[in-house]
């Protein structure tokens, strides 16, 4: 039920970014449909493994993957997928509490919450490069296939 609970969630927080984000109305479903499936990846690897780094950077790659895939068919720009579906990724709680710790002084917490912060952020990042590498090195093997 909890897995239920999250993916609905996901999907309409997703959906929800699209329409602050300007997304075409057409896209709306399929931003929620990527932000829920890799919302969905990294609540199950974090439960599993218990590592929110490795599930992050998994479920970024899921979503930059899919969001390359599904723009290239429906010719439209990448970016209004995979931002869309990064949302539910985003530590933002995470921040928030890292700042807080900041301000009342107690910065044993706030640096460990930071540092946390940046390792999150940084596998978001990491894998959004990771997928765009992949994807320009299959280019680039089916366009020397195409030329053979």
């Amino acid at each position: 039920m909890a897995v239920l609970a999250q993916a609905l969630t996901s999907l309409i927080a997703t959906g929800a970014f699209g329409i602050l984000f300007n997304a075409p109305k057409e896209s709306l479903v399929k931003c929620g449909l990527i932000g829920m499936g890799g919302w969905l990846i990294y609540f199950l690897l974090e439960d599993y493994s218990n590592n929110p780094i490795l599930a992050t950077l998994a479920a970024t790659i899921f979503i930059a993957v899919i969001s390359q895939q599904l723009a290239k068919f429906y010719k439209t720009p990448v970016i209004i997928f995979s931002v869309a579906g990064i949302i539910p990724l985003v530590p933002g709680g995470l921040a928030y509490d890292a700042m807080r710790n900041f301000v009342e002084n107690d910065y044993n917490s706030a640096i460990a919450l930071a540092a946390k912060v940046l390792m999150l952020a940084g596998s978001i990042a990491f894998g959004l490069v990771f997928s765009e590498v992949i994807n320009q090195v299959i280019r680039k093997i089916n366009h020397n296939k195409v030329r053979i």
